[in-house]
């Protein structure tokens, strides 16, 4: 087998391989020839290609997010690492592991006017659960040299033995940090930073290893639940005449269904979840704006809960942190291993297990409270919102509401569905969706930056039909992530295009002014279809709602490349449609 020369490489290599990590996304480069030297001549490793490093860093978290374990990142010294950013802020605040593995020049060489060198040590800082910074190798070549510079010895015994000490302890240090470093992105479910320095040569290659590391395993172990603290939860919850759980973003079958209908059974607890919840009953209110948007301010006090029990990720409806920290729950219970976010500004209890685990001790010893009129009556109401609903959608013109109705009513059984973040997400929220179809947003920081990256990057990861729904400007911005050699022939995207940043029509402000065309809106007249043809997707367009159903008969067969569907609505009208919705709700 083929090996790169330096020992340094070999070590981070093999730890990945010993802790196993098994894709590996390599942006090219020289100065980390030696990683990709090792990586792409190891058949362990999945080696995907990726020139943009932006691009590279979002495919490597859709993996990541799908595969739910680490997947690395490889790149050369300079500013490309920094295009890494973006995507590893958003594992951080979405807990998705990453491994950063950055090529750097020695330290001898930084700040110096070498060239592509920047400052690499702690760059991610604030947004990783943890950076290491390796130690050069020692490096032999005719006479010794140190790493750093130790003092002149002269005795040419105590030299070599002082040489072979230090070289012992830079691979000691290293092997401990790499183990370390790869144990923390998976214990904490997050980004991890590994700066790692080469010198040249790059290129030179062996046939065996000349280092044998060892994984250490830095796992820790979650403590269950004390019994005080559920004891505290039951008497409040069996106290309380008003409970609302409310769901972020959460991965399919994490709760256990026998939970989820003792929820549901309790006639003083309201479950809402929203469509990246990936959590299903036909008793829980799953359209949050819809129920909340027209309520008086003392149908919202009405709403407020005794209890607030919150469990996965960010909440998308703006409507529901609104009304909660106007009206804010007497407790407000956080479950999650990891950390809790006082989004409302009540936080009481931070439950530091997983909502399952929680459920299991909790929910026996909870009494369902029949005296509550809490549910029935939201729910009557969640069910004049859901006619109301209907009956809006039969008397609305063409527009970006009625294309996500068509949009994703068709989405195929057993698909994933990757959505564009904006507006594409908010509207995603307003329909009710197939319980066997899985969501996914990056919401960890909510940008347009990686979504179209992030969704190849999970349809690589799964076997099932991969869709993305996005917007136009998240689409373009993106557009870097269809240069990529790895996308399934299954992979949809949909493309909603309405000439601009059209949530920006939606929210205060002076419209249609030249300053707001230009400089919120961005209006333009660009199209997805010369993207289409540079890199061999098929493409399909729809201008009218006809044109949309026909398009949508043919658009999931197979047929033998990756497909676009771009649908243009009208700007002029979308904002006052939507607007129109929640009053028409009331």
């Amino acid at each position: 087998m083929i090996y790169p020369k330096i020992p340094l490489a070999q070590t981070v290599i093999q730890l990945c391989k010993l802790q196993g990590v098994k894709h590996i996304i390599i942006s090219p480069g020289s100065r980390n020839a030696p990683l990709t030297i090792g990586f792409t001549n190891d058949s362990y490793f999945k080696c995907y290609s990726i020139v943009d490093e932006r691009c590279a860093g979002f495919f490597a978290l859709g993996i990541a997010q799908q595969l739910r374990e680490p997947t690395a990142l490889v790149c050369t010294s300079g500013s490309a690492l920094l295009n890494y950013y973006p995507a590893v802020s958003e594992a951080y605040y979405s807990d998705i592991p990453l491994i950063v593995l950055s090529a750097d020049r020695p330290k001898y060489l930084v700040g110096i006017g070498d060239g592509q060198t920047i400052n690499q040590k702690n760059v991610f800082e604030n947004h990783v659960v943890l950076s290491v910074n390796l130690k050069l190798d020692l490096k032999t070549d005719g006479q010794m040299t140190y790493a750093n510079e130790p003092p002149i010895i002269k005795n040419i015994q105590n030299k070599l033995e002082h040489t072979l000490g230090l070289k012992e302890d830079i691979q000691a240090y290293n092997e401990q940090s790499i183990n370390k470093a790869i144990s923390a992105a998976i214990v904490e479910n997050g980004p991890v930073h590994i700066n790692v320095p080469f010198d040249e040569p790059l290129y030179e290659i062996v046939q065996s290893l000349n280092v044998s590391p060892r994984a250490i395993d830095f796992k820790k172990n979650h403590q269950n639940v004390g019994t005080e603290l559920i004891r505290a939860c039951v008497d409040t919850w069996n106290t309380s005449l008003k409970k609302m759980i409310l769901v972020g973003v959460n991965y399919p079958n994490e709760i256990d269904p026998d939970w989820l209908v003792k929820l549901a059974e309790d006639d003083s607890v309201i479950v809402l979840t929203e469509t990246t919840s990936n959590l299903h009953h036909h008793s829980f209110f799953s359209n949050i704006d819809q129920l909340i948007a027209p309520l008086t301010e003392k149908n919202q006090k009405e709403l407020q809960p005794d209890v607030l029990l919150t469990f996965g990720g960010l909440v998308v409806s703006k409507k529901i942190k609104q009304l909660l920290r106007k009206f804010k729950p007497k407790h407000h219970w956080h479950v999650d291993p990891k950390k809790a976010n006082d989004t409302f500004f009540s936080l009481n209890k931070h439950i530091e297990t997983t909502p399952n685990s929680f459920f299991k001790a909790f929910l026996p010893k909870v009494s369902k409270t029949t005296k509550s009129s809490y549910k029935p009556y939201w729910s009557g109401i969640n069910d004049y919102r859901a006619n109301r609903h209907k009956a809006y959608l039969t008397k609305i013109p063409f527009s970006d509401f009625k294309v996500f109705k068509h949009v994703l009513d068709a989405i195929p059984d057993n698909s994933i569905l990757q959505s564009g973040n904006s507006s594409t997400i908010r509207y995603t929220q307003l329909f009710n969706l197939k319980s066997n179809i899985e969501v996914y947003c990056n919401r960890g920081t909510s940008g347009i930056d990686g979504s179209t990256s992030t969704a190849i990057g999970c349809a690589v990861a799964r076997n099932e039909p991969t869709i993305f729904i996005t917007g136009d400007l998240s689409f373009l911005y993106d557009s870097n992530a269809l240069w990529n050699n790895h996308i399934p022939t299954s992979f949809r995207i949909i493309v909603i295009n309405n000439q601009g940043g059209g949530i920006f029509r939606i929210l205060p402000g002076h419209k249609n002014t030249e300053n707001f065309d230009t400089y919120f809106e961005t209006n333009h007249q660009l199209t997805a279809e010369h993207l289409c043809k540079m890199y061999n997707l098929e493409y399909q367009s729809a201008f009218n709602e006809g044109e949309l159903k026909m398009a949508l008969t043919s658009f999931y067969l197979n047929g033998g490349r990756p497909k676009v569907l771009e649908v243009f609505t009208p700007k002029s009208i979308n904002d006052t449609i939507l607007l129109d919705y929640f009053e028409y709700l009331k």
